[in-house]
């Protein structure tokens, strides 16, 4: 059986910071972090959307894209966000 691909995703969390990581199965991480099972900063700061940003991607593919969005400023998180939703709309 093949390994599921993995995915990076963005969540705009209650204190309106961005927070990145990566899931071969991001339904389900979205829920472990909106039951406040996820990563410690988004149980101090629950998560309130998910945006997937990449899918498909080796486990290793991900890691990698995840570094680089995490090394982004707060304001180029928020205007990768907000592409993401003109995107996902049009």
């Amino acid at each position: 059986m093949a390994a599921k691909p993995w995915s990076v995703y963005l969540l705009h969390c209650s204190n309106q910071a961005f927070y990145c990581g990566i899931s071969n199965q991001p339904e389900q991480r979205f829920k472990a972090h909106l039951a406040g099972k996820g990563a410690k900063f988004t149980r101090m700061h629950p998560p309130l959307e998910m945006r997937l940003v990449y899918q498909a991607l080796s486990r290793a593919e991900a890691s990698r894209l995840e570094a680089k969005i995490k090394r982004l400023s707060a304001a180029q998180k928020r205007s990768l966000w907000c592409k993401l939703a003109e995107y996902l709309s049009g």
